[in-house]
């Protein structure tokens, strides 16, 4: 299936000089930012079956995530712009829905803002140290918040209860272990990133 994709994206008349740009990897990750204008839907109070439909969108769209990564491996198209556009999609999904989803009261704003201000925060911070020639490698807290943060916004979209359980209420549980995450996380990133301007200086 995959290799069809390949071949069928392979067949498209793209001029080789903006295949840096415009390959399947990356096409992938344009459309998963892409999902972002759909889930605007949240700010009409979607009731069980529109809520139901817009998590599976959602879900659909983070999981593209392992897709485009695997494309960029196997095939070797690993680019500069797809090392860009990867965590930019997964951040631009992930803190939209969340955003979106305070005006309806199925997230708590002060966490929303603390794991964006988290974000910002790293983000910065691993610029600041890549422009010092310091690579500071993701870590795999960092990894797991995100995961758990995908986990936590589909079940405060879907927010009815669902096969027996409260959708929203296991969304708050696994919302907050992503909170605790983002804490921990950025503050290994913050470690690492003193430690190693230590070592240069």
């Amino acid at each position: 299936m995959i290799d069809f994709l390949k071949r069928s994206f392979d067949r498209l008349p793209i001029a080789p000089e903006n295949k840096e740009i415009y390959n399947l990897p990356n096409t992938i990750s344009m459309l998963r930012i892409g999902v972002i204008p759909v889930l605007f839907a949240l700010l009409l109070s979607p009731g069980r079956a529109m809520s139901l439909l817009i998590a599976a969108l959602f879900i659909a769209a983070a999981l593209t995530d392992l897709l485009d990564g695997y494309i960029a491996r196997r095939y070797q198209i690993v680019t500069t712009m797809g090392k860009f556009l990867d965590p930019i999609a997964d951040k631009l999904i992930v803190n939209t829905a969340m955003i979106l989803l305070i005006p309806i009261d199925r997230i708590p704003a002060w966490i929303v803002a603390l794991i964006v201000i988290r974000d910002f925060a790293v983000d910065g911070m691993r610029s600041v140290a890549s422009s010092s020639g310091l690579v500071i490698q993701a870590s795999p807290l960092g990894k797991r918040k995100t995961l758990c943060e995908i986990f936590a916004v589909s079940a405060l979209m879907i927010h009815y209860p669902l096969f027996g359980a409260d959708a929203h209420t296991v969304g708050i549980v696994i919302l907050y272990i992503a909170l605790v995450l983002a804490i921990v996380s950025g503050a290994d990133y913050f470690l690492k990133f003193y430690r190693n301007s230590i070592r240069k200086t």
